[in-house]
């Protein structure tokens, strides 16, 4: 790929010290045959601090060299340090930028002396330190990571921002995203496990919040193509936390480090309140936190009061920047877990003029009636939130007829309501239709619905037909001579050989009611019906249907 950006003198002395500090004589000696011997694939840059390659070794090995931050640099090679395939790529990209190759390979000479660097207690001899030369920014952070367990949560949030300044102006994508991560782990102190588990989601939290930011040094890319690629960094974010959600919560109530729940709770709430890119992703964090991790640990109904006090504040403090489907979803599930039903719905209700909200949200609230074993509460749900989930589509449609399904399975009298909401929805629900008609043996009213869309039969797998074939043959044969006069009516030799592949079924079908004469009556009649259908006529002698 061309390049794009030029190697100041400043940044070359930069690259310079670093090969000197990260790579030994040996390291750097082969990479430079790597180098001549042209290994080097693939050369991208995505923005101005990163480069990309593939190198050819004993199979080919990614390299991301991040010159901002050296330390993230990596190799797919096994050595664990600074390796002959990124001094490689960084003699290539030497090349491309009219600068010395021979200077880089004697960085060790060549480097500023003043920033030279001496090995820490206890390093071994000849392996190389994958170490930058300690700037101002990189003491502050050593000086304030010893503090980390003494921290409030937004202090946590200063020091990230420390830690990952060298990255602010990649581009915003899941490469960013894994660069930070690696940094903020990398400069942490040792923590107990309960506040490692916090701090390890507030990194993410963070890291969530910057890609919301686009550097500005990114004029060349488009606001798509940015776009596109930060949506992907953040779902996979969105994904990690979750996980992490998911995970048993290691503090306690009465633990010294509770109050850090509590700012983790004020953390989101503030992020999925207020105007911002990635607001859903943060309030399902905050829906995953009460579900997982705040409700198992309490008892008793005040914090959940509380928090509909605080909703309240933030809802006058932030005016015409407050994202209202999320407050109003908030405000429910603290209905929800107070046994304020009505209240709820009357809230949920509330959301059909307002065009961000999306109507799956709700689905959680029967996931956790669902997982509760709750039936008639479910059930109660299922009929006051239906006239709201009315432009369910594809996945989200499937989850929430499942809830019905369950609901039928425990509570008789959800039954008829489970279909009258499935007829409702056609032609949307047409796949979750069919799936129950067939389910539960209504092969009747299956068939008057595919005889009413005109559907074809070869389009069904023979084991979605085979339950009615064996057990009432007699409700198939409409369906397959409908689809038989419509495939002869368009006069075509794969018509005609789609009519032949059903005359087969029916042949079958007559044998199995032992209608055979009838079977002959009908073939006969439609061979003389269409005998200047030439074409016809030889499909079906090769289907051996008549003489």
């Amino acid at each position: 790929m061309k390049q794009r950006y030029t190697l100041n003198d400043a940044q070359w002395d930069i690259l310079l010290q670093d090969v000197a500090l990260n790579f030994d004589d040996l390291t750097i000696k082969r990479g430079f045959n790597y180098y001549k011997q042209g290994r080097v694939h693939q050369f991208t840059m995505p923005d101005p601090g990163q480069i990309e390659a593939i190198v050819e070794g004993n199979e080919p090995y990614r390299v991301g060299i991040n010159l901002d931050s050296f330390g993230v640099s990596h190799c797919t090679c096994p050595f664990e340090n600074g390796c002959k395939h990124m001094i490689a790529v960084l003699l290539d990209y030497t090349e491309q930028q009219g600068r010395s190759v021979h200077a880089l390979v004697n960085a060790k000479v060549t480097a500023n002396p003043k920033q030279a660097y001496k090995p820490a207690p206890g390093h071994v001899p000849g392996r190389p330190v994958i170490q930058r030369v300690e700037t101002g920014n990189e003491a502050k952070i050593k000086e304030r990571a010893v503090y980390i367990q003494s921290m409030q949560i937004s202090e946590w949030h200063e020091l990230f921002e420390l830690i990952t300044a060298p990255l602010a102006n990649n581009t915003r994508n899941t490469r960013y995203a894994s660069d930070a991560l690696i940094s903020i782990d990398r400069a942490k102190s040792p923590l107990t496990p309960a506040l490692e588990q916090l701090f390890e989601l507030h990194a993410r939290l963070y890291v969530l919040g910057t890609l919301a930011t686009q550097p500005q040094n990114q004029l060349y890319t488009s606001e798509a193509f940015w776009g596109y690629h930060t949506l992907i960094a953040a779902s996979e974010l969105q994904e990690d936390i979750r996980q992490r959600l998911d995970r048993e919560l290691k503090i306690t109530t009465d633990s010294e480090h509770w109050h850090r729940v509590a700012e983790t709770l004020a953390y989101l709430r503030g992020h999925m309140l207020g105007k911002s890119k990635f607001n859903n992703f943060f309030y399902n964090s905050y829906e995953q936190l009460w579900r997982n991790w705040i409700c198992p640990t309490l008892s008793g109904a005040e914090f959940y009061l509380e928090e509909l006090q605080q909703l309240t504040f933030a809802e006058a403090e932030l005016g015409a920047s407050l994202q209202r489907s999320s407050l109003i979803l908030a405000q429910c599930w603290m209905h929800f877990y107070l046994f304020n039903d009505q209240e709820a719905w009357t809230l949920l209700n509330g959301t059909r003029n307002i065009n961000a909200f999306q109507p799956d949200s709700v689905l959680p609230f029967l996931s956790a009636l669902s997982d509760a074993e709750d039936w008639p509460r479910l059930l109660a749900w299922l009929v006051e939130l239906d006239p709201l989930l009315g432009n369910l589509r594809n996945d989200s449609l499937d989850e929430y007829f499942v809830y019905w399904e369950t609901a039928a399975g425990h509570l008789p009298g959800a039954n008829q309501p489970m279909w009258d909401a499935l007829i409702r929805r056609l032609p949307f629900s047409r796949s979750q239709y069919e799936q129950k008609l067939l389910a539960h043996g209504k092969w009747q009213q299956w068939i008057d619905y595919q005889l009413s869309r005109g559907s074809e039969p070869l389009d069904y797998r023979v084991s979605v037909l085979q339950p009615m074939e064996k057990h009432a043959p007699e409700m198939l044969l409409p369906f397959y001579h409908q689809a038989v006069e419509r495939y002869i009516l368009n006069k075509n030799r794969d018509s005609y050989k789609s009519a032949v592949k059903l005359l087969k079924r029916l042949a079958k079908l007559y044998t199995k009611m032992k209608q055979e004469a009838r079977w002959e009556l009908f073939i006969a009649a439609l061979t003389d019906r269409n005998s200047r259908l030439r074409a016809l006529q030889e499909e079906l002698r090769k289907g051996k249907l008549i003489p």
